[in-house]
């Protein structure tokens, strides 16, 4: 059910004029307690979980001195005191948006959502970027590689930020991969998997043994 606010009307010429009283089914109230409860009501007692924009007079039932009663969102930020119990009226102007109404010892249990309007759509987050993955290499024995994610060696590369999984699997060689901004390496003596990632720039790469620079060795370029 949605309720439209307390409207200010004024006639023509007039001065000014009071505001026009909350009929019966339009007054709302706000409870906290006892017990672990909370929540805001119409009239009729049914809760209320969507408003029209508008200014609106709450009463506010404040019944443990446990728990408070928050109410929070676009242009609003009222709440009663923890420590004290109270009843409280509240004019409040509800803009179009998400509000909550909460206690703020117990946020997690003591919770509820109040649409006013029809609030912005919430904006969707762009999915992360896909970081292409690469096997490098090195071992068993005299060999070394690096590889797409299809295990495809590779000749060249388009320039970007790859993930590079390491497989050094001699204890005798390791992986050592330089090229511009680029310059990781294995250790010789450990076996080992590890994950570089790595933003390879335009140039030659190269990739070797420490051990054996001349024969255990290969490249490919990035464009």
């Amino acid at each position: 059910m949605r309720f439209r606010g307390l409207i200010v009307l004024a006639a023509c010429g007039a001065v000014a004029a009071a505001p026009t009283a909350l009929s019966a089914a339009a007054q709302l109230t706000g409870t906290v307690g006892p017990g672990f409860t909370i929540g805001l009501a119409d009239g009729t007692g049914a809760q209320v979980r969507q408003l029209d924009p508008g200014t609106y007079e709450i009463l506010v039932r404040d019944l443990s001195v446990d728990h408070n009663f928050h109410l929070k969102g676009p242009g609003v930020d009222r709440f009663t005191q923890v420590e004290d119990t109270s009843t409280e009226t509240w004019t409040v102007n509800l803009q179009a948006g998400r509000y909550t109404i909460l206690c703020d010892p117990h946020p997690s249990q003591m919770i509820r959502q109040l649409t006013v309007g029809t609030p912005p759509a919430t904006p969707v987050p762009a999915p992360p970027a896909v970081v292409p993955k690469l096997l490098a290499t090195v071992g068993p024995g005299n060999t070394i590689s690096l590889k797409n994610a299809k295990g495809v060696a590779l000749k060249s590369l388009k320039a970007g930020t790859y993930s590079i999984v390491v497989r050094d699997r001699s204890k005798v060689h390791n992986f050592h991969l330089v090229g511009k901004g680029v310059n990781r390496k294995t250790t010789l003596a450990g076996v080992t998997t590890t994950t570089w990632k790595l933003k390879l720039a335009p140039g030659p790469l190269r990739f070797s043994s420490d051990r054996s620079p001349k024969t255990v060795k290969g490249s490919l370029v990035v464009r």
